[in-house]
């Protein structure tokens, strides 16, 4: 997104939109994957739509919040507020209070934001806006939604929701649930289903699996301590990009994962890019959706948190002077240890060892959503142009973690756009690093998406 762009966006004041229809009144409790203290935050999603003549005379805002509305009678826990229990044990008291609500006008329109639309957003704290005393994970409402009409009839929908509710999958699910109220729909597609006991600790809770991702690390190099010079910039993975990583690859890797190979080069650029001591030790954390683990599956319309987030661990020294299919191979092993068994065994271990995070030093982390669906939510105006996280990483670590999002360019590619976000000198080693890989031997240096 053009960096230097400036607008002004008048709010109307929040409003809490409840249930359109009368909900049961009960305290819902989450599973063990759920209430883990890594979970326990507010994640920022936008949405930016074009305009659609079908839809004139149309108001984005009205639409969205009646569609609000009829889903929230079917989504009902999302009205509630979120109790803690002795034990640190989560719950959702549906109150029916309802979800916090925003309408707004910006005097800019779509094209101003330039060639791309992607992270990092300078406007966020405009289009989003954080209501006073609404971001703590308990006793808040669990999701925050604005409209922001733009001068073209376009629009910005934006929205936070409390993690431990849903994950990527369960969040969209939810969204499209609303888009297709917005769209006329009687009822939803899919139908919701809590059921969050099939994801509890087993009794007794038994850790059967390796969790590298749970180490118990001391911080004994304040590596923790975020750097007073931080900068955000995206890079975007395409057919070429990608093809000219491969060639980095041996025969027997070729057919790597889209996954694999962007893991692998980010974890190992940024590693190189941190200077990090050779001696140290280093992870990468990816979540992988354990929905196909489960046997039987999950009901068809479960919402809550399922997944893990098995590690690959390396010595830095290893990691940046090895090829990069050492990397892959690492990221691909890691992968592959995720089983029903994993899934089970990282339930017990959270519940012994109460709720602990996972583990920061170290530690990088990255959140594959190209294949949630935040693009494909149609309120009536068509796909969104961009849809997924609204900045890379969240919480109190800034460049802790990264999302994969899925982004058509303008010259049609569809591709991997992944946010950073790094210390200033870090990032332009990293960018040589990506630069280095990526780039074809004839061609001009890669451009960077968007930078801060």
């Amino acid at each position: 997104m053009a960096s230097t762009l400036e607008f002004k966006v008048r709010r109307r004041e929040a409003v809490l939109v409840g249930p359109a229809g009368p909900t049961p009144h009960e305290l819902k409790k989450l599973s063990d994957l759920d209430d883990q203290m890594g979970l326990r935050f507010q994640i920022p999603v936008l949405q930016f739509y074009r305009h659609n003549g079908s839809m004139a005379g149309k108001d984005p805002a009205k639409v969205i919040k009646e569609a609000l509305a009829k889903a929230l009678v079917h989504y009902y826990p999302f009205a509630g507020r979120m109790r803690e229990e002795p034990g640190m044990k989560l719950g959702v008291e549906c109150t029916g209070e309802g979800v916090l609500f925003i309408e707004a006008d910006a005097d800019v329109t779509i094209d101003q934001f330039g060639d791309g639309i992607w992270p990092p957003f300078k406007c966020l704290d405009d289009i989003l806006y954080d209501v006073p005393g609404t971001g703590d994970v308990v006793n808040c409402p669990l999701m925050l939604i604005q409209v922001t009409r733009l001068g073209c009839g376009g629009f910005i929908v934006a929205y936070r929701h409390n993690h431990t509710m849903a994950d990527a999958a369960g969040l969209v699910q939810f969204m499209t649930a609303v888009s297709e109220f917005a769209r006329g729909a009687a009822q939803p597609s899919q139908q919701p289903v809590w059921a969050r006991e099939l994801l509890l600790a087993r009794d007794p809770p038994r850790v059967t699996c390796e969790h590298r991702e749970y180490d118990e690390v001391p911080d004994t190099k304040n590596t923790l301590v975020p750097h007073p010079d931080m900068v955000d910039r995206s890079f975007f993975f395409g057919p070429r990009q990608l093809a000219q990583i491969r060639k980095h690859l041996p025969a027997q890797l070729y057919k790597a994962t889209t996954f694999e190979i962007i893991t692998a080069l980010i974890w190992r650029a940024r590693t190189i890019s941190l200077n990090i001591d050779p001696e140290d030790t280093v992870r990468i954390l990816s979540i992988v959706n354990g929905r196909s683990k489960i046997n039987p599956p999950l009901p068809s319309g479960y919402y809550g948190n399922v997944f893990v987030l098995p590690a690959a661990v390396s010595t830095a020294h290893d990691l940046c002077t090895g090829q990069l299919g050492y990397a892959v191979g690492l990221v691909k092993r890691a992968k592959e240890k995720v089983t029903e068994e994993y899934i089970r065994s990282t339930a017990d271990l959270l519940v012994l060892r109460g709720k602990t995070h996972a583990t920061a030093v170290g530690t990088f982390l990255v959140s594959d959503v190209t294949h949630a669906g935040f693009r494909e939510v149609d309120f009536g105006w068509g796909e969104a142009l961009y849809g997924g996280p609204a900045k890379s990483g969240v919480g109190p670590l800034p460049g802790f973690a990264t999302f994969y999002i899925s982004y058509r360019n303008r010259e049609g590619e569809d591709g991997v756009v992944v946010p950073m976000c790094m210390p200033r000198p870090a990032m332009e080693r990293f960018s040589a690093q990506f630069d280095k890989f990526t780039r074809e031997p004839t061609a001009q240096p890669t451009r960077i998406l968007s930078a801060l």
